[in-house]
């Protein structure tokens, strides 16, 4: 056994990269509320440093709702409709916190990175995976900022369903980068030293299922959920009325009610296939299968709940953090599927 093998200590670092992600799971649902209160233009700029400290006086708050005054949120919703500075004050708290959050998974992932590399901790071959989920948390900062961007100009109300989009599914895309690595690394602390390989299952599975987050962040983002308070039915009819006007393609990627059809119907698509992928885990480890079958179910059920409550705060919150965890449990099954034991 080389020098380097003996200081390895893979069990350690599968144990920080759970905590790391389930900081993820938590920004993931600090991101909904967010996005559920309308808070995400609340602070203008992007200061990665300084902008961890927020106002700490009634004229610093004043500065900030000032700069939020300049924006198309304000000026043709949130003005309109009386916004005052203890109301700004709300909602720049989720914005503040949700980007707190993501410089602290930041430091909880780069410090103890740095530790155990100095120490000689990483088995070979990790490193540069390693690496590379923290290359992710840092674009998905930026692409944080993007989104904000794109939502600051006057004649805009919100932000790009596009960059929402590509925003949650980087953390989604590494959580399940994290739980895998994890996975690996106990693999490797039980003398089962070969990585889980990425199986024909868990590419068209994770593709449907792909698909439905896509769908569900685009719903999320053009505030579709609001189209249809019924279910199964919409407008009293199972295919909505939609804005055919600009054609089939735009409607597909703009038209709230199109995407709320798709969304809540390419769920079940996802399910015969996550039913398909965890007949498949069962056989190795139940508890997987078993928790694949949880989380899309409870995820179903959420779904519905918050189409019936009118988008209700913390049903579509729970909704999204399933949606994380049912992520989480994809992941889980799918390395267990590659494994070569």
């Amino acid at each position: 056994m080389s020098e380097n093998s003996k200081q390895a200590r893979p069990i350690a670092l599968a144990n920080w990269l759970y905590f790391v992600a389930a900081m993820v799971l938590l920004m993931v649902a600090v991101g909904g509320i967010t996005r559920l209160t309308e808070s995400g233009l609340s602070i203008t700029e992007w200061k990665p440093i300084t902008g961890a400290i927020p106002p700490l006086s009634e004229s610093a708050w004043q500065a900030e709702f000032e700069l939020y005054k300049a924006t198309g949120e304000y000026q043709n919703v949130t003005g309109p409709a009386g916004m005052d500075l203890a109301a700004f004050k709300f909602i720049f708290f989720w914005e503040w916190f949700h980007r707190l959050l993501g410089r602290l998974i930041g430091l909880a992932f780069a410090v103890p990175l740095a530790w155990f590399w100095i120490k000689g901790a990483i088995p070979a071959g990790y490193k540069w995976r390693l690496l590379a989920l923290l290359a992710l948390g840092g674009l998905q900062g930026v692409f944080g900022w993007f989104m904000v961007r794109s939502g600051l100009s006057s004649t805009m109300t919100d932000v790009s369903h596009f960059w929402l989009s590509i925003h949650l599914l980087t953390a989604l895309f590494t959580l399940g980068g994290l739980v895998w690595t994890a996975l690996d690394l106990r693999q490797l602390a039980n003398a089962k030293s070969a990585p889980a390989r990425w199986t024909a299952t868990a590419g068209w599975v994770g593709a449907i299922l792909f698909i439905q987050l896509l769908l569900g962040a685009w719903v999320a983002g053009l505030n579709a959920g609001l189209a249809s308070d019924t279910w199964p039915l919409m407008q009293g009819r199972f295919v909505p009325e939609y804005d055919q006007s600009r054609g089939f393609l735009w409607a597909l990627t703009h038209d709230p009610y199109l995407l709320h059809f798709l969304h809540r119907w390419w769920a079940w698509i996802a399910v015969i296939a996550l039913v398909v992928m965890a007949r498949q885990v069962k056989s190795h480890v139940r508890m997987a299968s078993i928790a694949i079958h949880s989380a899309f179910g409870t995820q179903i059920i959420l779904g519905i709940a918050t189409v019936w409550t009118g988008v209700a705060l913390w049903v579509a919150v729970a909704h999204q953090i399933v949606g994380a965890l049912l992520v989480a449990s994809f992941a889980w099954g799918a390395h267990i599927l590659g494994r070569r034991l």
